[in-house]
């Protein structure tokens, strides 16, 4: 039987940061998944790698004013904390504030993680000042994306498993947490045959053994339930986002099935906040899938025409790229699956992106010529290549013409062409003056104050019925499951809490498994930016605090 001193479970970005932090500490470590070495790195690998800073330098050369208290106001007010449970969540949220607005670059650039200099701006909220979403652009996209954030904790591990102070269990699939006179001492479970599928593939559940390996302290790192569809359903707030969707497509892997949750809370761990949840209205069907049902993200400018499945337009804050839940909300409170944009070739090859490592060639492969197109006379070519060959995009010259594709495109025929011209046609009058009563046109204008969006992000202002602007596009928009925001309960040494509010001997738990931290350090909303730097913060936590 195998004996470290610490055990990880999950081989992501959390689970890495976690390992890599405790061999720093001298410690003897394991780290064990249920994939194979081919998915080193888990989710964190199909990312865009976009992290949350405060007051950064990428953000005072664009101009943008940041602040420690603005921040905090922003996260406060999107988080909405307002259960007891919350205490610890508060208590993460403060400390990953303090991280992002400190330390947290400093560490990542000592170990060669740099930024596209141009600063995005998410969630960019459309209410109160006191409300949610982001008041300034804060979202910093990795120079190589997801596998940029990855590689110097992939190049830590790898060096510490050829020295011999790390070992990798691959297709070990943890079925129990072994707890001995009230500590967890190990985890025991099955033993998967080798499966060489493509990373991010489905892998089969073959059993060939069994094993169990002892340690002084456990940390799980086992990331969320997004590729659980059944489970997601089960968590859905009912009372907040109306009844869950029929059909969603999957924005993780299949293995993001969120089975370590239950077999923590069977050695005593606690769940809180399981309702709290962030999946993306904006998701299209891979033409070139991955794994199983899977959907790409658009990210989208702020120009688009978004309506229901009817063609009734939304009102802010629902608005593209502005509040996800709030639209998330709106489209199930109708009890549909599915909404549209429709926008025209002036808009896509500005304002869309699409969201994932693979999708964005020139920022992953760090090549500057293939980057410079973005800013030529036609839509990215990841965009191009949805447009040609997804089964959600529709490009027409006229109204007419859209209207009727994107009705077959569903064949539920929802679509009035003069309900929705009336609405577009009015939305285009509010464009011939440089003051305007539309929330949307007036955010276009403000979205382009700043420098980035200007440059990059956001068209000029124009009629959406100009040909001139043509052809018309319109999008079909998926609901896609991403993210848990709620998880194991945890302190700030990431130790797992019982139900009585007690850590638990020897388990810690970090990344999206603990809701980023505490159980769920975001609260309801999340600002963007902070899954990926939550599992940095809270992986090195658990590994600079676990058997200590």
């Amino acid at each position: 039987m195998q004996q470290f001193d610490i055990l990880v479970i999950g081989a992501g970005l959390a689970g890495l940061v976690a390992a890599t932090e405790a061999v720093e500490r001298g410690l003897k470590v394991g780290v064990i998944d249920q994939e194979g070495e081919q998915n080193l790195g888990g989710q964190a690998f199909w990312s865009l790698g976009g992290l949350f800073f405060i007051d950064s330098p990428e953000q005072r050369r664009m101009g943008i004013r940041d602040s420690f208290d603005l921040a905090r106001q922003d996260w406060f007010g999107s988080a909405g904390f307002d259960r007891t449970e919350d205490f610890w969540p508060r208590q993460w949220a403060e400390a990953y504030l303090h991280f992002a607005a400190g330390e947290k670059r400093s560490w990542l650039k000592a170990q060669g993680v740099s930024w596209f200099p141009v600063v995005g701006w998410a969630e960019r909220g459309g209410a109160l000042a006191t409300g949610h979403g982001n008041s300034v652009p804060r979202f910093h996209v990795t120079w190589g994306t997801g596998p940029g954030v990855l590689a110097p904790f992939v190049q830590r591990a790898r060096s510490a498993a050829d020295a011999g102070k790390l070992t990798f269990l691959f297709r070990h699939q943890v079925d129990r947490l072994v707890v001995t006179d009230g500590a967890v001492t190990g985890a025991a479970g099955s033993v998967l045959a080798g499966d060489a599928t493509p990373r991010g593939a489905t892998s089969s559940r073959n059993v060939i053994g069994s094993f169990e390996v002892r340690a002084d302290a456990v940390i799980v790192a086992s990331g969320g339930i997004g590729g659980n569809h059944d489970l997601v359903r089960k968590s859905w707030p009912v009372d907040r986002l109306g009844p869950p969707p029929k059909s969603m497509v999957a924005g993780v892997p299949a293995h993001v099935d969120g089975r370590m949750l239950g077999i923590t809370q069977v050695a005593g761990g606690e769940v809180i906040n399981g309702d709290r949840m962030w999946h993306y209205t904006e998701g299209l069907r891979n033409w070139d899938p991955i794994w199983p049902n899977h959907g790409i993200r658009i990210l989208p400018g702020p120009s688009s025409f978004w309506c229901d499945a009817d063609g009734n337009r939304f009102a802010s804050p629902v608005m593209p790229g502005f509040d996800t839940l709030a639209t998330l909300k709106a489209i199930r409170a109708r009890g549909d699956e599915y909404s549209w944009f429709i926008l025209n070739k002036a808009i896509i090859k500005k304002e869309f992106a699409l969201s994932g490592s693979e999708q964005n060639p020139d920022l992953t492969e760090k090549d500057l010529p293939l980057l410079l197109k973005r800013l030529g006379k036609n839509p990215p070519g990841p965009v191009q290549a949805f447009m040609d060959k997804g089964e959600d995009f529709v490009v027409r010259d006229t109204l007419e013409d859209l209207i009727s594709a994107m009705n077959a495109v569903t064949g539920e025929h929802r679509l009035g062409i003069h309900h929705v011209r009336t609405q577009i046609e009015a939305r285009d009058r509010e464009i011939d003056n440089t003051f305007s009563k539309d929330a949307q046109v007036t955010a276009i204008r403000g979205a382009r104050n700043y420098l980035g969006d200007k440059l990059m992000r956001t068209a000029k202002p124009h009629r959406l019925l100009d040909p001139k602007a043509g052809p018309l596009i319109g999008v079909r928009l998926h609901i896609l499951t991403r993210k848990t925001l709620g998880g194991l309960h945890t302190d700030l040494d990431g130790r797992v809490l019982s139900r009585d509010n007690k850590p638990i001997a020897g388990l810690y738990a970090a990344g999206e498994v603990s809701g980023f931290g505490g159980g769920g350090m975001h609260g309801y909303n999340a600002l963007e930016g902070t899954f990926l730097g939550g599992c940095l913060f809270s992986g090195r936590v658990a590994g600079r605090a676990a058997g200590g």
